[in-house]
């Protein structure tokens, strides 16, 4: 059966590497920086749609969340889908006043943004420090995941898994830019969803029908099919938590952020809310609900973490467990591109070319430096996963939150608020990054609440408070809705 799983995947890197080629190949003639970074700004309603969502969904969904449902029951399904509106707030919120700031701006990045509204170089090379930190942490992490994936479920040994997935996505990125990025997302997210439905299937079959799996949950446990979940573990500060880090706050997420600035027009915008919010309702239904009915099947897990992984052997075919092993992996890579692409933009374009902008005329130097950027970029991060220090786990917890901790308020006040200006978008975003790695690194749950809740209230507090003692920004754009 390994030897099935692994043809399907080698089928699935000879795609990914066919549509990178293929990027290479029809990159415009538009400037090279973005091109490179941002496609040409000429993304689709579906490739927009389907790059948010690979770009939301991580090994997470495919492992943890499934995991929590086999722990804690129907209940952790009813939560997971609080993040079916993840793009439509996303793309809602940021997608036109976004694009229309960045067209006016020609802002290739999220800093370029940040650095036209607030006319601030701390408030650059802050988020530039956030940004760096927490690339450093989210991607070292995913790729032991992926690599850890490969050695469960093909046999191949953790190394060479590491070195497939991490040569495979930084060669794939260096080489194609955002243009490929998105095209292999595409792409990923079909095999997600492909993947998801087949393993549901299985699943409710294996269980005997869904009737039949229900019934054998609540002989486990009552509380397995119950709102509140097994050990009541659901309660209101629970679930708002779970809602503002997963859903709300990816608004100030900076890979989120910089794909509302790189579709086509308005009519890419409502295509991509609805085509996202329907595919990112079912991978969220389908992952978490195969998890949880996977305790029918699989009654006896002492690792709830495991039960995706052994799901696709038990009741997949061989040909249909390859086809799964290539959703998390799709989760995985296009998680690490979209970080990937971020960060060496920020190193690029933020930081190098800032300092030396005359530099940005040389454009055949130009490119064989971001290709070299991105490249050394992944290759560093995947010795970073060779062994992987303490560090670098820690990091990961701080990271997913600490980034909405600082970009959030900056971003939306930045939006619709005239008068914010730079000294409370300081404030916002020191207050938010250093209160959510005191309250994360010591696990404090003030009332219950995961510190992202409170984090993003103080920083709130500290733009408004910050605001009052500030100079408004020079030029600081106002945009209609109707521009």
């Amino acid at each position: 059966m390994q030897t099935e799983i692994i043809a399907v995947l080698i089928i699935y890197l000879i795609v990914v590497f066919g549509l990178s080629y293929y990027a290479m190949r029809q990159r415009s003639s538009g400037t090279f920086l973005s091109e490179y970074f941002l496609g040409s700004r000429s993304m689709g309603g579906f490739v927009l749609a389907m790059t948010l969502t690979a770009t939301y969904v991580s090994a997470s969904s495919f492992i943890g969340g499934p995991g929590a449902a086999y722990k804690f029951g129907l209940g952790w399904v009813l939560l997971a889908m609080i993040q079916v509106p993840t793009i439509w707030l996303s793309l809602g919120i940021l997608g036109k006043k976004f694009a229309i700031l960045a067209r006016r701006y020609n802002a290739i990045t999220l800093n370029d943004m940040l650095m036209a509204r607030y006319q601030s170089r701390a408030v650059v090379w802050i988020a530039s420090v956030s940004l760096l930190v927490a690339f450093v942490g989210a991607i070292a992490v995913q790729f032991i995941g992926g690599a850890r994936l490969l050695e469960t479920a093909a046999g191949i040994k953790y190394e060479s898994g590491l070195l497939i997935f991490g040569v495979t996505i930084a060669l794939y990125t260096a080489f194609g830019g955002f243009r490929a990025s998105v095209l292999n997302d595409t792409m990923q997210g079909m095999v997600m969803l492909i993947g998801t439905l087949v393993l549901l299937v299985g699943v409710i079959h294996a269980a005997g029908g869904l009737h039949n799996a229900v019934d054998t949950l609540q002989h486990i446990d009552p509380k397995l099919v119950s709102p509140h979940g097994a050990s009541d573990i659901l309660s209101p500060a629970f679930m708002t938590s779970f809602w503002v880090l997963v859903c709300f706050g990816v608004i100030g997420l900076p890979h989120t952020a910089v794909r509302c600035i790189s579709y086509k027009d308005s009519k890419s915008v409502h295509r991509g809310i609805i085509i996202g919010t329907i595919v990112i309702a079912l991978l969220m239904l389908g992952m978490h609900l195969a998890g949880a009915l996977g305790r029918a099947v699989l009654p006896n897990l002492s690792v709830p973490d495991q039960v995706i992984p052994t799901l696709m052997v038990e009741v997949l075919p061989p040909w249909a467990a390859g086809l799964f092993l290539a959703a998390p992996m799709a989760a995985i890579m296009s998680n690490v591109n979209a970080h990937l692409l971020q960060a060496s933009a920020t190193i690029i374009k933020d930081l190098w070319l800032s300092a030396q902008p005359t530099k940005i005329r040389h454009e055949p130097r130009l490119k064989r430096i971001s290709t070299v950027t991105t490249l050394v970029l992944g290759i560093l991060m995947m010795l970073a996963a060779w062994r992987p220090p303490e560090m670098i786990i820690w990091l990961n917890l701080l990271a997913f939150g600490g980034l909405e901790a600082v970009f959030l308020w900056p971003l939306v006040l930045g939006l619709y608020w005239d008068r914010a200006n730079s000294t409370g978008a300081l404030s916002a975003m020191i207050v938010g990054g250093a209160l959510y790695a005191v309250l994360a690194t010591f696990n404090i749950q003030y009332l219950g609440f995961h510190p992202i809740v409170p984090s993003l209230l103080l920083s709130l507090l500290a733009f408004v408070v910050g605001n009052r003692f500030g100079q408004p920004a020079p030029q600081a754009p106002t945009i209609s809705v109707n521009e």
